[in-house]
């Protein structure tokens, strides 16, 4: 595919894409723009996102994704509650700590062999092991996410920069653009991250 036909292919699928598909582009950015401001207001717009783009992936057919979509519902739900509820001062950003990275390394894993079985023997999917690594890495960003560990920011662009080209040989280039800027949001909420970590170490220096 010549970058042409791939511009081409992408002007065309913006405008056969429908208004679902669209809101669902619009709150996933809604809910990565808020991220990077590290409030909590994000996963508002995060779910509803999820659920509209749950729809249109099943109107796709494309079950695997749904799966995945469900588990960022869920995360989702459970990080707002994290951020807001767990304590009456606001839960820190820090960085991981060993058992994290066991953590991480468990869905990653289990992740990876749940995903990857069941689109051998339970679907059609012509790419089994590049879904499946898309997948359990974001699984393990979300986790990450949830908890307000910065490294959130490194799992989920190692799954955006893998889901770029898969979207695009799946023939969805508007979500193939939105994890394109997703990839780019990542990186700068990286580094905002890392700055309210210094501000608030200093703050208590």
């Amino acid at each position: 595919m010549t970058p042409e036909s791939i511009i081409d292919a992408f002007i065309k699928q913006m405008q056969q894409a429908t208004i679902a598909e669209w809101l669902g582009v619009s709150f996933g950015i809604l809910q990565v723009w808020f991220s990077r401001q590290n409030k909590s207001i994000h996963y508002i717009f995060g779910i509803i996102g999820i659920l509209i783009s749950v729809y249109v992936l099943f109107h796709a057919k494309l079950y695997a994704e749904i799966l995945l979509h469900l588990y960022y519902l869920v995360m989702s739900i459970y990080g707002w509650m994290y951020w807001k509820y767990s304590s009456d001062v606001a839960t820190p950003i820090t960085n991981c700590e060993k058992k994290d990275w066991w953590i991480v390394s468990f869905i990653c894993t289990a992740g990876f062999l749940l995903f990857y079985f069941g689109l051998v023997h339970l679907t059609d999917s012509d790419v089994p092991l590049w879904d499946s690594a898309v997948s359990c890495t974001a699984w393990a960003g979300m986790w990450l996410l949830a908890k307000r560990k910065i490294e959130n920011w490194i799992l989920l662009n190692i799954s955006n920069l893998m889901a770029i080209p898969l979207l695009i040989h799946k023939g969805l280039f508007l979500y193939s653009g939105l994890t394109l800027f997703l990839f780019v949001m990542a990186f700068s909420g990286y580094l905002n991250w890392r700055k309210i970590i210094r501000e608030e170490r200093y703050a208590t220096q």
